[in-house]
């Protein structure tokens, strides 16, 4: 079946094909590599994550990117520092670089990173969480709520504060929650958060992304790859920022000797696929949680579109063109 879809959106990238966003020092050429590998998998905008980091690294991190000034590049993406310190939830952002949410502190951040942060993921209890998220929601800058031991009540003050988005929900929070009153069902309740998943067999089982995305709807629910330079690379060792982490033949990336997951080996096609597996979407409404979803939901447009051939009955999603714009086609 011959499908055409819009450039798909990634709004989580912490590297690929072997390059890791998170480490200063970035070339123009490592960069190219890693954008280029990323329209291999129908991937024509995305937002570069850089992850909980002191200062000074993270504006090393921001300033290769942005001098690389790829048009793929739709601004950046702030996971962290303002997450909570506990193990589980922390995931592997460094604890001695995770901080109270200081506006000071990020307007400093924005300034290194010359004003091109449109997303920011934190923790609702972190002190200084809804006085930053208000700063934010003034100065035009989607707000998401990931990587948190946040109560319930603490969840609802986030929103209400102007949080919008739940980043890779089901993931970035303890092992173990109460059976009823916890953060994962309140933001699925929530009609005013978009939630984000990674899709990738890991991450989430298959039973839950689809009670997930079904609890949330397929309008409200936006694919993320959350991958790092294990993607599109062979088994073996990479790292993203400060943090070494492993790739096994599985695709599972992980700290090596630690249980948690550290981002993923994901790429937005597969992650397409698996949601039609997983959740029994439509292939219409799994390309548009991959492009148009994302893209609205930052205020963008979607960038050029994708020629590809979907099989049903082996749910794979073969793309062989990407066209940029008028007259330039990449092949696969």
């Amino acid at each position: 079946m011959r499908i055409e879809s819009p450039g798909f959106f990634d709004l989580q990238v912490n590297g690929f094909a072997g390059v890791d966003f998170n480490t200063p020092g970035c070339t123009g050429e490592q960069l190219q590599l890693a954008t280029d590998a990323l329209r291999k998998t129908g991937v024509t905008r995305y937002l570069p994550t850089l992850i909980t980091s002191s200062f000074d690294r993270f504006a090393s991190c921001a300033t290769a990117l942005l001098d690389f000034g790829h048009e793929a590049i739709a601004g950046l993406h702030m996971e962290g520092p303002y997450i909570s310190v506990d193990d589980g939830p922390r995931g592997a952002h460094p604890r001695e670089h995770v901080a109270s949410a200081s506006v000071e502190d990020f307007k400093r951040r924005q300034d290194a990173a010359r004003g091109r942060i449109v997303l920011v993921t934190l923790a609702p209890e972190a002190e200084g969480a809804l006085r930053m998220i208000e700063y934010l929601v003034e100065s035009n800058i989607r707000v998401a709520i990931g990587h948190t031991a946040a109560s319930t009540e603490q969840i609802c003050d986030a929103i209400k504060a102007g949080a919008t988005l739940s980043t890779h929900l089901g993931n970035g929070c303890a092992g173990l929650l109460p059976r009823h009153p916890n953060m994962i069902w309140e933001q699925l309740a929530a009609d005013e958060l978009v939630a984000s998943f990674i899709v990738d067999g890991h991450h989430l089982p298959a039973a839950t992304v689809k009670a997930m995305i079904r609890a949330k709807s397929p309008s409200r629910s936006i694919l993320v790859t959350d991958a790092t330079a294990a993607a599109m690379s062979p088994p073996g060792s990479y790292r993203i920022g400060e943090a070494s982490i492993e790739l096994s033949p599985s695709g599972r990336v992980a700290v090596p000797g630690a249980t948690n997951l550290a981002g993923s080996s994901l790429t937005m096609d597969r992650a397409v696929a698996n949601s039609i597996k997983f959740a029994g979407v439509s292939i219409d409404e799994a390309l548009a949680m991959a492009s148009i979803q994302p893209a609205r939901y930052i205020g963008v447009e979607t960038s050029g579109s994708i020629s590809a051939e979907w099989d049903p009955e082996r749910c794979h999603l073969a793309i062989d063109a990407v066209a940029l714009g008028p007259g330039q086609v990449n092949e696969q």
